[in-house]
């Protein structure tokens, strides 16, 4: 078991958020067509927001709101409709609840129309590879980051899923993501890393991330896990099972990624997994006073 250090992360409007005393959840906001576990449902922006006061009312820190399906193999969306779909989402959301909005998106103008919009923390799959210039709307508007790894597009990414030592080499790419987003401006007290479970990884790999996921500790920044209902967790149960059904695989992985030190996993059921973390938070609790 890996105690979390202690982060303060800043937020725009004087705001910050407090990581490690115990993890937090983030809600899964899809507003897709075509996302893998739950595409379809949330496409307008009424439903979407109904959605998201449930999750805060389940226990929810903070609320991912995403345009454009990421799977792999997913094709991918114009800016102009990504805005669309999330612009008037966060700007509910925001009148509705009092926890953090995050803007799931690689795109610098979808960055900065949600983040006039209210959002305060930019999650990009990408580390900053897709768009470099989203680095710099991040360090001008104060928020905060999440730098996850992946490797190539989505359409291509598992061709790219090719390592000698996949943490090793996922390290050394994140290193180069914090990198270039503090030469951009972004402060390194904003930054958030998450090792891309499923991304540009098969299973195999994504399950040696899962067991050695103590060691991006050494990136000195807070840990970002989300395991939520991918493929690579069916994988010991029967690879039929769909998505919907993937929350207790789910629940295995999130305990794993606690125990390990997460300070945010990213959740589909927000009231389950709140569950899992509350008592794996109170497990490691005890650890650390008899270690």
């Amino acid at each position: 078991m890996n105690p979390r250090r202690r982060f303060t992360i800043p937020l725009p409007g004087g705001r910050a958020l407090s990581l490690g005393e115990r993890a937090l959840v983030m809600g899964i906001l899809n507003v897709t067509p075509d996302s893998f576990s739950d595409g379809g449902r949330l496409l307008d922006a009424a439903s979407a927001v109904e959605a998201g006061v449930r999750m805060v009312g389940e226990g929810a820190d903070i609320l991912d709101v995403g345009g454009e399906s990421t799977r792999p193999g997913a094709a991918p969306l114009d800016e102009v409709e990504e805005r669309r779909r999330v612009v008037p989402v966060i700007e509910g959301l925001v009148r509705r609840v009092t926890v953090p909005v995050s803007i799931d998106t690689y795109k610098a103008s979808v960055a900065k129309a949600a983040i006039d919009a209210g959002a305060t923390i930019v999650n990009d799959i990408s580390g900053l590879r897709y768009e470099p210039g989203l680095a710099e709307v991040v360090a001008r508007s104060g928020a905060s980051i999440v730098l996850m790894h992946t490797r190539g597009r989505s359409q291509q990414m598992y061709e790219q899923a090719s390592y000698d030592d996949v943490v090793g080499e996922i390290l050394d790419e994140l290193r180069e993501s914090m990198a270039f987003a503090t030469t951009s401006g972004v402060p390194t007290d904003r930054i958030i890393v998450d090792p891309g479970l499923g991304f540009a990884k098969n299973a195999t790999q994504s399950y040696e991330v899962l067991a050695r996921f103590d060691e991006f500790a050494e990136l000195g920044r807070p840990l970002l896990a989300g395991p939520s209902r991918k493929s690579f967790l069916a994988r010991p149960v029967g690879t039929s099972i769909p998505p919907a059904d993937r929350d207790w695989v789910t629940a295995a992985a999130v305990g794993a990624a606690v125990l390990a030190g997460a300070h945010i996993v990213r959740v589909h059921a927000v009231r389950q997994m709140l569950q899992v973390v509350r008592v794996t938070d109170e497990i490691q609790r005890y650890h650390a006073a008899h270690v």
